[in-house]
């Protein structure tokens, strides 16, 4: 599950709880964490490519926004330990 490996990082777990409440800039979450521009903007870039969010581009902005799709693997994977877990009762 490259989904949970990425959100094993503290960070990328906060962004994607930001990102959940509203779209923003790569500029605008930068100003949120005490990390350099290009360790957020590496945060950002494993996040989308594990499809947790979605980037829209304006002019030479960078816009991102969580995509709720990225979280159905995550849901499925949560199910099936759950009724696992029922079965064993």
């Amino acid at each position: 599950m490259e989904a949970f490996a990425a959100l094993a990082d503290s960070t990328r777990r906060r962004i994607v709880e930001l990102l959940a409440r509203r779209e923003m800039s790569a500029g605008e979450v930068a100003a949120r964490f005490d990390c350099t521009g290009p360790a957020i903007a590496h945060h950002l870039k494993v996040l989308r490519e594990v499809g947790l969010i979605r980037q829209r581009v304006d002019a030479q902005h960078r816009f991102y926004t969580l995509d709720p799709a990225g979280l159905d693997p995550l849901d499925a994977w949560i199910a099936e330990q759950r009724s696992s877990a029922v079965r064993l009762r």
